[in-house]
């Protein structure tokens, strides 16, 4: 299995990437939906016994990335902060210093429903922030999966995975990228996140992501 995966869509050639995020190598453009940083601090302040070091895990994955991919522009596709509580001092400042190693990177935020909510990343953090759907190339790029008039949707949100069964009760949930002929779902790129079941269907494309790899289902 390779880390990436060329696939056509709208005319165009992507790579799935099997970290969860989308390279389009034409514009030199990393595409990455639900990162939910301060996911795990918002359900800490709750009083939920919830794993530490997540935001910082997910900022390596990122900066691998950004090193095997040249990259002019990263663009979320929605819900970079999980919640309110996102925006505490630790999980900032691990953006912050994030944000000063790649200082020449354009980076855009596409607002999601939990940015609604979480409120736009700090000013310091040079993110741009604007509403779906923001037009790149034949794709219309947007949180919501929602159809567009004359683009071809990329979106977040759903969180999907699909479900491998093997002999007896095995199962396998993995994070899978979804394409369809109108619009397509890129994985959640955070941990700690859940996913939504998908199922195969007639002229849908599913490829799933794990162990450093991503892959065609049959159809």
């Amino acid at each position: 299995m390779s880390a990436y995966l060329p696939v056509q869509l709208a005319g165009e050639t992507l790579w799935l990437l099997a970290d969860k995020a989308l390279y389009y190598p034409s514009q030199q453009t990393l595409l990455i939906a639900d990162a939910h940083f301060g996911k795990a601090a918002a359900y800490r302040r709750l009083g939920q016994p919830v794993p530490h070091g997540t935001t910082d895990a997910n900022l390596r994955r990122i900066d691998r990335l950004l090193a095997d991919y040249p990259t002019e522009q990263l663009i979320f596709l929605g819900d970079l902060l999980h919640a309110p509580q996102s925006h505490a001092p630790a999980t900032l400042a691990a953006l912050a210093e994030w944000r000063q190693r790649h200082v020449a990177l354009n980076i855009c935020l596409i607002r999601g429903n939990h940015d609604n909510r979480a409120g736009d990343p700090p000013g310091y953090l040079r993110i741009k922030v604007v509403d779906a759907p923001l037009l790149l190339g034949p794709f219309a790029l947007q949180h919501e999966p929602d159809p567009h008039p004359t683009h071809h949707v990329l979106a977040g949100h759903v969180h999907p995975v699909f479900t491998l069964k093997g002999r007896g009760r095995q199962r396998l949930r993995l994070p899978c990228f979804v394409l369809d002929e109108q619009v397509s779902l890129l994985p959640a790129f955070g941990e700690f996140t859940g996913g939504y079941g998908v199922q195969a269907q007639p002229r849908r494309r599913l490829f799933v992501a794990g162990d450093g790899g991503v892959w065609a289902l049959e159809s």
